[in-house]
């Protein structure tokens, strides 16, 4: 019988779910690229990962063309209460930590071949995007109210070094987003390249006067092993020194540049995913809550898929509680032009990144600038940021 709102059926809403699952062979390219360049002999396989992310998931998700709803039934409930779509977050983890262990042999000399600096390189580039995916994994997992489901979050986010993102991501960015006083909402004009640093420093030290904040209200000391950044770099120390253990300080530099390769990826989404948006002051001073308006969407098909529905950022946004699997598109949020694949590499070309967003961002606002996020010295009198205010919780 189908669903009376959507008119699906639930026989083609079984059938649909089953695609989360592609989500947990992301951490496959790497020994896919091995196995490419055994077969092939061709080294440019050792660049699976960037291929895949940037060249053919974007040119399938522009073929197929489709915003097709993953989220099955309108009515989120039974969604919210499967435990399969938890189960699809739980696997991307065993396959990140073997294929950290797989590349590691490879750059300290196995896998039956000899591998070149630039091979290593692009085996670097491949293993950072899976860690890079891994941070997503790591949203969704810090986003659920589970003890285990957050403390799986953190084990996700050490392959990077980026456990304070734990803490920042759901105590600061969530209240802050599109505001002066978020880090990780880039600005009208902002290049990506001013923006990452400014996200990532600003991002640390948000994070860190969060938890120091909590643990004073619990009468803690800074140093407690209750410490959520902390406890996550020790998750990140150990994981490395048993690395580097086991294969060898060879595997250092590209542990680290495997790492930062990560880090910039997720950095990178963060500015376009608030790129030039900012939300309003009301009379009283205080920020407007947070709305679909707030963050660019994007609906493409594949990306989402392999993304946990990062790409329908407006209503995780807007409803920051709700599970992937039932999050929806919103056509009165502002709409990326194309998905995150082609919005990565745009963003890494600021004239043309500009060119294509910068009268988007002006389309939302009517025209006026003065409701965009601007930089300080950009600031028009009677604008936003034209004064200090505060942020009102979502």
């Amino acid at each position: 019988m189908a669903d009376p709102q959507s008119g699906r059926s639930p026989r083609k809403l079984g059938a649909k779910r089953y695609l989360w699952l592609l989500s947990a062979v992301v951490p496959g390219l790497i020994v896919l690229a091995w196995i490419l360049v055994q077969l092939t002999g061709l080294s440019v396989f050792w660049w699976t990962g960037p291929i895949m992310a940037f060249i053919l998931v974007p040119l399938v998700d522009q073929i197929v063309d489709l915003r097709a709803d993953m989220s099955g039934f309108d009515s989120p409930h039974p969604l919210e209460d499967d435990k399969f779509y938890r189960c699809v977050t739980y696997l991307y983890l065993p396959g990140q930590y073997l294929s950290l262990i797989f590349v590691c042999w490879l750059w300290s000399g196995g896998g039956w071949l000899t591998m070149s600096t630039v091979d290593k390189v692009g085996l670097m580039a491949t293993t950072g995007i899976v860690g890079g995916i891994a941070i997503n994994a790591a949203h969704e997992l810090g986003h659920r109210r589970a003890r285990a489901e957050k403390r799986l979050s953190k084990i996700a986010l050490a392959q990077t070094g980026y456990g304070h993102f734990f803490v920042e991501h759901n105590q600061g960015h969530h209240l802050r987003v599109a505001t002066a006083e978020d880090p990780a909402s880039a600005r009208l004009g902002e290049s990506v390249y001013r923006f990452i640093p400014r996200s990532v420093l600003g991002g640390l030290r948000s994070a860190w006067q969060l938890e120091t904040a909590r643990l004073a209200r619990a009468g803690k000391p800074w140093w407690s092993p209750a410490n959520d950044i902390l406890n996550a770099w020790l998750l990140t120390a150990t994981l490395f020194a048993g690395l580097v253990a086991w294969f060898g300080p060879v595997v250092i530099p590209w542990l680290l540049g495997q790492a930062v390769i990560g880090v910039c990826l997720l950095e990178t989404v963060n500015y376009l995913e608030h790129y030039g948006l900012r939300r309003q002051r009301l009379d009283d001073g205080v920020y407007e809550p947070v709305g679909q308006r707030h963050s660019w969407n994007s609906d493409t098909l594949i990306a989402n898929v392999f993304l946990y529905h990062l790409q329908r950022h407006s209503d995780h946004h807007a409803n920051p509680h709700k599970p992937y699997q039932t999050l929806q598109h919103c056509d009165q949020a502002p709409q990326l032009p194309a998905g995150y694949g082609n919005m990565l590499v745009l963003a890494w070309c600021p004239p043309l990144w500009r060119r294509v967003m910068d009268p988007r961002v002006l389309a939302h606002y009517g025209g006026d600038i003065r409701l965009a996020a601007l930089k300080p010295t950009d600031v028009p009198r009677g604008s936003s940021d034209d004064a200090g205010g505060r942020v009102a919780y979502p």
